[in-house]
């Protein structure tokens, strides 16, 4: 039994959930976000609470349960709250900045790092995300906390922080263990 699943979701206001064709579809103040549904899962709406429960009782719909509980919980925070996380740039001319291309139609940014290699980094901000630079502290928020999630490790990725400075990219609250490095004699 999935005590995750067990538990009542209930239903902020301003948030309308509905289930069809085998999607969840959650929209709000901020955006909308969907999901498709697993077809051992069903999911019950009566007036502002929602219940998961699992059509048949079988080894990977008990594993189904909690995970789309889970699921539906924070696609509700999402769209009512955005998820946010938070990156420190350390070292010496290490940069960040946010740049959108005047020439790109799609309107997509794009975030830039000089992290000591010889060229500039860039990597293209998804769509649904906001990212910004200050001071080499990024802050990625967003209404789906996966992709939020998936975008910082991906930039955490380009340079992470190594154990004997603590240079490179780090969460606000990672702690670097230190090593101690030589010894002169």
């Amino acid at each position: 039994m999935s005590r995750i699943g067990k538990k009542i979701i209930t239903l902020p206001a301003n948030t309308e959930l509905k289930v069809s064709d085998g999607s969840i579809f959650v929209k709000g103040p901020l955006g909308e976000l969907s999901r498709t549904l697993h077809p051992i899962i069903e999911v019950k709406i009566e007036g502002d609470t929602v219940t998961v429960n699992p059509k048949k009782i079988t080894l990977e719909s008990r594993a189904l349960w909690g995970t789309y509980a889970s699921h539906l919980t924070n696609m509700i925070n999402g769209v009512n709250k955005p998820f946010e996380k938070k990156l420190i740039l350390e070292g010496i001319g290490f940069k960040s900045e946010v740049k959108g291309d005047p020439s790109n139609t799609s309107g997509q940014d794009k975030i830039v790092f000089a992290l000591g290699f010889s060229h500039p980094v860039e990597v293209p901000i998804p769509a649904g995300l906001k990212v910004t630079a200050e001071k080499n502290n990024i802050t990625i928020s967003g209404s789906d906390k996966e992709s939020v999630g998936a975008f910082a490790a991906k930039i955490r990725a380009q340079k992470k922080p190594e154990p004997y400075k603590g240079k490179g990219m780090r969460y606000h609250d990672e702690v670097i263990r230190r090593k101690q490095g030589k010894k002169t004699a």
